[in-house]
């Protein structure tokens, strides 16, 4: 055979492009930031999706999308529910506005672009619509009885029998309380903890689930197990949850709809034909723990030939709220099993389980014994010195009525019918230790005991590797403690309290986004918040309350959660819609602070919280709170055309930083206040220190770090300042020395001390207010991104569409690389020390820019990609880059 090489020199070109569009394809396709979501209540939902294209320049300059209820249209690149046309633009997150959403429908969607000379044409995505309104409902609100003090949990059950063929079946349940579905004797999905936690009587969630294949042609069964949650709050502690004003037995509402083979259908609701008695789970409190008599289980309870003669009717109830409405958000799951690492014997009936690390969650414990033998199992962080569990430090503010209701202790009676398993329901802890006692001799080996990690399930976004140990221990310990308390509505602590302490979040937004795909669950979060306002503006500190913090702990250092999580959700994923939900939510917050204190100054709030030493002026951190949400809300009303409330916020931010830098500015010293790392670095963070003293502030803070033997000195709120304060201030080596401090006080000093998460207080030893696993000194996280990562994101082109990349060298590291998987892509700045020269690995996803700056850096040269380069700033087009400073 003989070759034609000429004409295979000629086709080179067109195979290239063959491969390269091979290389090109459309991923993260979702629909309201989750993917093939079912049982959304959106009538515009939102569609996103990213450009997989490693090509140089890669950029989208138009896209076309394709709606419609049959997918097979969709391939021919038709549709008749929408059909945008090809759009020029290179957004990636449009708002559906083609023909009005039907509820209980499927729709499947299309999204296509071009880079200007390649049209690139993405996989069929779908999302199917749920309820839409509440007129939808067929189901009834059902319970066993309205007696908030019994204990044991209900089981309901209904038979049924499918007509004819399935075709489809979806499950929607909304429930007050919380709930475990069932068909057939299978649960129903994998989530933990359904329903999310929300201000019942204003707002209720309901779960969609395809149960089409867990329905039988003959006789089926639905069983309902329910637990208290929030809902009904039986143990007592300083929150009066139990004195709620929606408490109430928990109750739920089911639709079972069935779509048929010939397009009939069928609704199997919850009313007056279901059934229903008490379960094993003879307590459940979310929480302290869960008590479980396995001699009262009902083995087939569930399923459909059970004998259920001698059940209960079902009574009627309200419905809790008015506004039943789509749970839309990663779901609480166990995301992951962790094997016991270590099991001590104590004695004959006592034995001590340690998992190694602190995790939020359940153990689930395997075992057999005599029936009616007692299994307590009391979950911890810490130990006594004789090696016995401690758990004093987490049980301060339960305020017991009797001794029914140990705190974190399971109690399993066993049934003694051979091995059995037992994992709670309707409760999570915060623990690395387990106490197993159990009142006879029962031989326990380590596999015996297991412990599930649970949180809301949201995705990863980012990563951090260094060259420095305690670094990459401090940071996995502050992701831990962020997903410990993340439970659909972020927490201060999984075991004493389990609060949505708004200041503990608004501190660790930052870290958050960066490293975790969060926006569905502070969606939700921020809902939560709407629901709590008072019509003066004001909010509680805790959200969702039983009306609990409305006077103590708010002000604009805690709850300027309404204005902040909104702004950094905008700059992190370039969506308006959370800021435009909260507007008026933020508007009615700043104007009730500007009311009630006219002169710019405000004393409202709880200060700089557990501060090491130094006590700062409350009036210093809650003024530039103030100033902050002022400026948040200015900036927001410009992104949404609100001309002349911009020209109102920034004029009164104006008076606010003239009346803070007034009186607590010594501007010919640049200090402020006493000049404790608190005061000086919480004003250089709100950026409300005017231009010409910026540079002598920072200088001064620097010197005080150095003369506080570059430890910490600061509480919550100096803790989210003092890093970025200095690093973006030109003294990131000093922020450094203090972020890899291994010597108290320090986040190093815990590390050092065997911590796997964040503490609440600086010494180990303090008396009070020491849990183990909080997130409030969590702003580590988020500055070993923006600092030594230096990923940014750019206000002007939100959601990385533009990056700013300003990574900073530090004295005592050597490497440093961190990632972030953004709206468009994956972000990775990586930098290394070779000798005395420098080399940055940089990405940048297709469809977005940046702008890399420089580090200083005397007597060398800056090479891009071999080229040199004279410029301080590096404008990049996607694609992967390597920038060298070489010592001349």
């Amino acid at each position: 055979m003989r070759f034609n090489f000429l004409k295979i020199l000629t086709l080179l070109p067109s195979i290239f492009l063959i491969s390269n569009a091979k290389a090109q394809s459309l991923t993260a396709l979702k629909t309201e930031y989750l993917t093939q979501p079912i049982g959304l209540d959106n009538p515009q939902p939102r569609f996103t999706w990213q450009m997989n294209d490693n090509s140089q320049d890669a950029k989208q300059t138009k896209y076309r999308i394709l709606v419609d209820v049959d997918s097979s249209i969709l391939t021919k690149g038709k549709a008749n529910k929408w059909n945008t046309g090809w759009i020029k633009s290179d957004l990636n997150l449009v708002i559906y506005s083609g023909q009005s959403l039907k509820p209980f429908t499927k729709y499947f969607w299309r999204v296509d672009v071009t880079n200007g000379s390649q049209k690139t044409f993405g996989k069929i995505a779908s999302f199917e619509m749920g309820m839409m309104s509440m007129s939808n409902w067929q189901g009834a609100w059902i319970s066993d009885n309205e007696n908030v003090k019994l204990k044991p949990a209900p089981y309901f059950r209904k038979t049924f029998s499918p007509l004819k063929k399935v075709k489809s079946a979806r499950a929607y349940i909304a429930a007050a309380g919380l709930y475990e579905l069932s068909i057939n004797g299978k649960k129903i999905g994998n989530h933990r903890m359904d329903p999310m936690y929300t201000r019942f009587d204003r707002r209720t969630l309901y779960v969609t689930y395809d149960v089409t294949n867990e329905i039988n042609q003959g006789k089926n069964a639905i069983g309902v197990l329910l637990g208290n949650g929030w809902y009904n709050h039986q143990s007592t502690a300083v929150w009066d949850f139990d004195r709620a004003p929606w408490r109430n037995r928990p109750t739920f509402c089911l639709d079972v709809r069935i779509t048929y083979e010939d397009g009939s259908l069928e609704t199997i609701k919850s009313g007056k034909d279901w059934k229903t008695a008490l379960s094993p789970i003879v307590f459940n409190s979310i929480y302290t723990a869960e008590h479980y008599d396995a001699r009262m289980e009902k083995p087939g309870w569930n399923t459909a030939n059970f004998d259920d003669k001698d059940w209960k009717d079902v009574i009627y109830r309200t419905a809790p709220s008015k506004n039943i409405i789509a749970q839309a958000l990663h779901p609480i799951r166990n995301v992951e099993e962790i094997a016991t690492k270590m099991i001590k014997k104590i004695n004959d009936t006592t034995y001590l389980f340690d998992l190694g690390r602190n995790i939020s969650g359940v153990s689930k414990i395997t075992i057999n014994g005599r029936a009616g033998a007692i299994i307590k199992l009391k979950h911890g962080e810490r130990l006594y010195p004789n090696g016995r569990l401690d758990i004093s430090n987490i049980d301060a503010h339960y305020r017991p009525t009797d001794n029914t209701d140990p705190f974190q202790t399971d109690i399993l009676v066993l049934n003694g019918k051979g091995v059995q398993s037992f994992m709670p329901h309707f409760n999570y802890k915060g623990f690395q230790y387990v106490e197993v006692t159990t009142s006879t001799p029962i031989n326990l080996k380590k596999e015996d005991l297991v412990g599930y990690f649970m949180h809301s399930d949201v995705p990863v976004s980012g990563e951090v590797k260094s060259s420095e140990a305690i670094i990459n221990k401090i940071y996995s310990a502050t992701n831990n403690s962020y997903l410990s308390n993340l439970f659909g509505y972020p927490t201060d602590c999984p075991q004493r309290e389990k609060n949505g302490w708004t200041g503990d979040a608004q501190i660790a937004i930052e870290t958050g986004l960066y490293g975790f795909d969060g926006i569905t669950i502070y969606e939700k979060w921020l809902a939560d918040h709407r629901d709590e306002q008072q019509p003066n503006g004001v909010l509680p500190s805790i959200i969702p309350t039983d009306g609990w913090g409305y006077e103590w702990g708010n002000g604009p250092d805690w709850t300027s959660t309404i204005a902040i999580i909104p702004w950094n959700i905008y700059l992190f994923y370039g969506d308006k819609k959370l800021l435009a939900d909260c507007y008026e939510s933020i508007r009615k917050y700043v104007n009730h602070i500007d009311e009630t204190y006219p002169t710019g100054l405000t004393s409202w709030g709880l200060g700089d919280w557990i501060p090491v030493k130094s006590k700062s002026p409350v009036e210093l951190t809650s003024t530039c709170y103030y100033y902050a949400d002022a400026i948040i809300l200015a900036k927001a009303a410009k992104v949404l055309g609100k001309n002349d409330d911009y020209e109102k916020y920034i004029a009164l931010a104006k008076k606010i930083k003239d009346a803070f830098n007034a009186k607590y500015l010594n501007k010919e010293k640049g200090i402020y206040a006493s000049g404790v790392q608190t005061e000086m670095s919480v004003p250089l963070y709100w950026k409300i220190v005017p231009e010409e003293s910026m540079a002598l502030v920072a200088g001064n803070l620097a010197k005080r770090v150095e003369a506080d033997g570059f430890h910490l000195d600061v509480g919550l709120l100096g803790t989210k300042a003092i890093l970025n304060a200095l690093s973006e201030n030109g003294y990131s080596n000093i922020a450094y020395k203090i972020a890899a401090q291994k010597t108290y006080p320090s986040w190093g000093w815990w590390m050092e001390n065997g911590a796997t998460t964040l503490y609440e207080n600086w010494p180990i030893d303090a008396k009070s207010d020491i849990s183990m696993n909080h997130i409030m000194f969590g702003e580590i996280g988020a500055w070993l991104y923006k600092s030594p990562g230096g990923i940014k994101p750019d206000e002007q082109q939100p959601g990385f569409k533009h990056i700013i990349l300003d990574p900073h060298i530090m004295e005592g590291l050597d490497s440093f690389e961190a990632s972030h998987i953004s709206p468009y892509g994956k972000i990775v700045s990586a930098w290394k020390k070779i000798d005395k020269d420098i080399r940055y690995d940089i990405t940048i996803p297709a469809n977005s820019t940046a702008s890399f700056n420089v580090p200083p850096q005397p007597d060398a040269d800056t090479y891009l990609n071999g080229k040199l380069v004279k410029s301080q700033t590096i404008e990049l087009t996607s694609g992967k880059y390597v920038i060298e400073k070489k010592a001349r």
